[in-house]
């Protein structure tokens, strides 16, 4: 009876099987771009993550083929060969700026074949893969081609489309340029020093890429941002201000970790320029890197990385808000009536973060620290200083925002060197300076209140069946879901804002399991603080005689 039922059971036995297709097509959804441009945008991140110094792509319109060569460390055979698994990587979380090889894999979907060399010391291997159905992508290893040097990898792209845009070397070299930008800018090598010592330079089809600086024919401001006890700057960046309108890739302010560009515009610093169009900037900061999202596209906001981004976040924002206002750039974004009207539960919501602050860290972040009012995040590591006790001010400080109306300061700006030592102070106009240093109440110098600065507006999203979100720092209310038609009907608005700035803040403050606790605490909180500001309101009674 025994024997009966094992061999039934290994007839039984079944398999587990993966549409590698739809996995790789689920993997192409999750980037904004075309999937050429986030083909070679990953090859180059990953070659830049093996200590490449040089970057070559090849193309050959004839034969359907592209090539990109580095002269990073290579890898070895087992490298290699766990390569082809999907699911393999070498990648550690929060360390680079390539998502575990996943270009070239997503190369198998646009791609009769994708041919791989690598060379490191005396290992000098190559391999052949392709998907040959919706489950199968073998593999087989072949004689190198000969594109690798002494060193460093090389991966080929046999093409299905003969239009294919990376068949275009005009196409390749204005996405590089797009989405590593930094590399091409001098002004951008001293707070890249420590991680590329000896620059990156690129070559396609034979040619070097020129390097150029942003913004020639504009006028050009250099921001840099240190952090306490550090002498090295921790961001840099340029803000350009041109007379034209500027090409719509460059529109916005960029923000880039280890010389890759992660986000563009100005939802992601939470300002607005008065001329968007005419104003933009790169802004670099390689500590960012730890606080990347797994497909390294954008960064996380949630947990304690989420505390590091959103501490530089914060850092950034008093130095481009300098810049601008110095520009007559800045807009006021409380100009609406409904922005008014948002004003008190505002002032509300500052004391209740102000209670929930200790308990969840992460709303931290959130907080504007003045001089006198720092407040230390007890987050229970000392590895983060990027998003504990910082404060932005103007003063005797190295200098943060700096106008550089001639364009000849971009390069000297970005010095990793120790500050100069103070000189006497002389008259003459006033020059916006910032820089991040602790501050801490003492004599003669009273503790001032912590203020935050999470700000409630409007929005008409239809399509949507959230109350609303947060972007950035700005919970937006929508205005088209049924349930705010009904609070404006009841003159309820003021707690359909405070229930939706709550669950708003749940995904970053918890975990989704802790999301109705969250919620029931924040308007606890909420509904103690509108009845401590109504207590304060209350005339006192006139003392009897």
């Amino acid at each position: 009876m025994a024997g009966r039922q094992e061999r039934y059971a290994l007839r039984a036995m079944g398999q587990t099987r993966v549409d590698l297709r739809h996995l790789l097509e689920d993997l192409r959804d999750a980037y904004p771009d075309a999937i050429e441009e986030t083909i070679l945008s990953e090859v180059v991140a990953n070659a830049l993550d093996s200590g490449a110094t040089s970057v070559r792509v090849l193309t050959d319109p004839s034969e359907k083929t592209v090539v990109v060569v580095d002269d990073g460390c290579g890898m070895g055979r087992r490298e290699l060969a766990r390569y082809h698994d999907l699911a393999a990587t070498t990648k550690t979380r929060g360390e680079g700026i390539g998502f575990a090889g996943v270009g070239i894999k997503l190369g198998l979907l646009v791609a009769e074949a994708v041919l791989t060399e690598t060379r490191r010391g005396s290992v000098h291997v190559a391999t052949r893969w392709h998907l040959a159905s919706r489950q199968k992508a073998p593999w087989q290893w072949v004689a190198p081609p000969g594109w690798v040097g002494q060193r460093g990898t090389a991966v080929g792209l046999k093409l299905h489309n003969p239009l294919s845009p990376l068949l275009d070397a005009g196409f390749v070299e204005g996405r590089l340029r797009l989405h590593y930008e930094p590399l091409f800018d001098a002004a951008f090598d001293d707070i890249l020093s420590e991680r590329y010592p000896s620059g990156v330079a690129f070559w396609v089809n034979g040619r070097p890429m020129p390097r150029r600086r942003a913004g020639e024919s504009g006028e050009r401001a250099a921001l840099v941002v240190r952090l306490p006890r550090k002498r090295k700057p921790a961001a840099f960046g340029i803000l350009v201000r041109a007379s034209s309108p500027l090409p719509e890739d460059l529109q916005g302010l960029a923000i880039s970790t280890l010389g890759k560009v992660i986000r563009r515009g100005w939802d992601w610093i939470g300002l607005v320029s008065s001329s968007p169009g005419l104003v933009g900037g790169l802004i670099e900061a390689p500590g960012l890197s730890a606080a990347l999202t797994l497909n390294k596209g954008d960064f996380v906001r949630a947990g304690r990385r989420g505390i590091t981004y959103l501490g530089y976040r914060k850092a950034l924002q008093e130095a481009v808000q300098a810049q601008l206002t110095a520009w007559g750039e800045a807009r006021d974004r409380e100009d609406s009536a409904r922005r008014r009207a948002a004003r008190p539960l505002e002032r509300d919501l500052e004391a209740v973060l102000l209670d929930l602050a200790g308990e969840f860290p992460a709303l931290a972040a959130l907080v504007e620290r003045r001089p006198g009012g720092q407040r230390r995040l007890p987050t229970g590591r000392e590895s983060l200083p990027e998003a504990t006790g910082c404060v932005a001010t103007a003063g005797d400080s190295a200098p943060v925002a700096t106008a550089d109306p001639a364009g000849s300061g971009g390069g000297d700006a970005a010095s990793a060197g120790p500050p100069p030592e103070p000189e006497p102070p002389a008259p003459a106009a006033p020059v916006a300076q910032a820089t991040l240093r602790p501050t801490a109440a003492g004599p003669g110098r009273p503790r001032r209140s912590t203020r935050y600065v999470l700000a409630i507006d409007f929005e008409d999203r239809p399509e949507s069946h959230d109350l609303g979100r947060l972007v950035e720092s700005v919970v937006l209310v929508n205005t088209a879901h049924p349930a705010f038609r009904r609070a404006v009907a009841s003159r309820s608005e003021g707690y359909h804002a405070a229930l939706t700035v709550g669950m708003a803040l749940a995904a970053v403050a918890v975990e989704p399991a802790g999301a109705q606790a969250f919620l029931t605490t924040f308007l606890a909180r909420w509904g103690e603080a509108v009845s401590r500001d109504r207590r304060r309101r209350q005339p006192r009674a006139a003392p009897q005689q």
